[in-house]
């Protein structure tokens, strides 16, 4: 048996063909292909804009940049979560605090936050970064409530949340900033659709959305009139950088989202298989998406371990399902375990964020993965655990 990885991308033939015919074309950057997918993506997801970038992370920094972020700005951030929400904001100096987090799914919650506002006495926040860990949403009706009180911004960091919505009785879709100011997603091969690497902002705000794209190349101002005859004429009104996507991965990313309802549908019958085949394990593993009233995307599918239970680490069932061709991985090592960051940790108010790193997994989940697959994945976990 090959090795069966954690997560892996699908290409078919109307990809191909659809990057073929954009190379094609007279502009293969700034070109109809951008346009395009930008305005599928807000028809898709319900926002009024989508802003196209190189990545997820260069998205969350043109979120911060557009709304103005600087070494006065307070931040606040589960410590649960990818570095690159860190990074950026730490990039451009802002004062970050970090929260705990639910012991089970690794989410931060609203107590999670108002209890790191109170800790630390914070009286004025500029952002929240609010992340979807998995593809399961947060609450983010309660979130809201907080930004109205607090008076402060919220950023989704919903990069594994791409057709997750708030609410299974309405339709109110992750990415339509119904509750946020902007919305970061990411098209790393193994999201749920894929550009190769790429990301999407989305937001409601006119204002925030003129400043993305001065933002994404390079601050530089175009004047409207003319512009092929004084194309060589423009201004730099601001310090940014280069977080354009081009025109065939556009064309990729248009390709993909078409098929992105049948590849939720598909994670959702590999997570059912998952569910049946280890019903008799509930004593050793428990999955993390016991919210009922959200729907996930299942990026990841997160199983919690009762490590009480089990004569073995959770590093040492990963190395040992490892043994036998099944990769697993971890999301996420806590910001605060990082040797750049340590130095943000405070004894005792990251306990439930420590108990969720070490007893989380991540099992395989991807579109191609096979009932078999899943069989075996699941008969080896029984045999090491038991």
């Amino acid at each position: 048996m090959k090795i069966i990885p954690y997560g892996r991308q699908h290409i078919d033939n109307n990809d191909i063909n659809a990057v073929k015919k954009a190379l094609t074309d007279k502009l293969i950057t700034t070109g109809k292909e951008v346009t395009r997918f930008e305005n599928f993506f807000s028809k898709k997801v319900g926002a009024k804009y989508s802003l196209t970038c190189s990545n997820g992370t260069a998205g969350l920094m043109l979120a911060y940049l557009a709304l103005g972020t600087n070494e006065k700005n307070v931040i606040i951030m589960p410590s649960i979560n990818f570095i690159a929400s860190y990074n950026m904001a730490n990039f451009i100096k802002a004062k970050i605090y970090l929260t705990d987090v639910d012991p089970k799914s690794g989410q931060m919650r609203p107590e999670d936050l108002k209890r790191c506002i109170k800790v630390n006495k914070l009286k004025k926040i500029s952002t929240v970064v609010v992340m979807h860990n998995g593809g399961i949403p947060c609450d983010m009706k309660e979130f809201f409530k907080l930004k109205n009180k607090f008076k402060f911004n919220i950023i989704e960091d919903a990069c594994h949340a791409l057709g997750a919505k708030y609410d299974i009785s309405k339709s109110h879709k992750v990415g339509s900033c119904r509750y946020s100011e902007l919305t970061i997603f990411s098209f790393h091969p193994l999201k749920n659709i894929t550009t190769g690497e790429g990301g999407m902002v989305t937001t409601n705000n006119k204002k925030l959305f003129k400043k993305l794209i001065l933002f994404r190349n390079h601050g530089i101002l175009r004047a409207k009139t003319n512009y092929k005859k004084y194309a060589w004429n423009y201004n730099v009104i601001s310090s940014s950088f280069n977080f354009r996507l081009n025109d065939f991965q556009c064309a990729l990313g248009i390709s993909q989202l078409k098929k992105l309802d049948k590849f939720v549908k598909r994670r959702r019958e590999i997570v059912k298989k998952y569910k049946n085949r280890l019903s008799s394990m509930k004593e050793y593993l428990n999955f993390t998406d016991q919210n009922k009233e959200k729907i996930s995307a299942y990026h990841l599918l997160v199983i919690n371990l009762n490590l009480k239970k089990m004569k073995i680490s959770r590093d040492q069932l990963i190395s040992k399902l490892f043994q036998k061709k099944i990769t697993t991985q971890v999301h996420y090592i806590p910001i605060f375990k990082f040797s750049i960051y340590k130095k943000f940790y405070k004894k005792n108010l990251f306990l439930n964020a420590l108990e969720y790193f070490k007893s989380s997994m991540s099992l395989p989940i991807y579109y191609n993965l096979k009932t078999k697959e899943i069989d075996y994945i699941c008969l080896q976990l029984k045999k090491i655990i038991k």
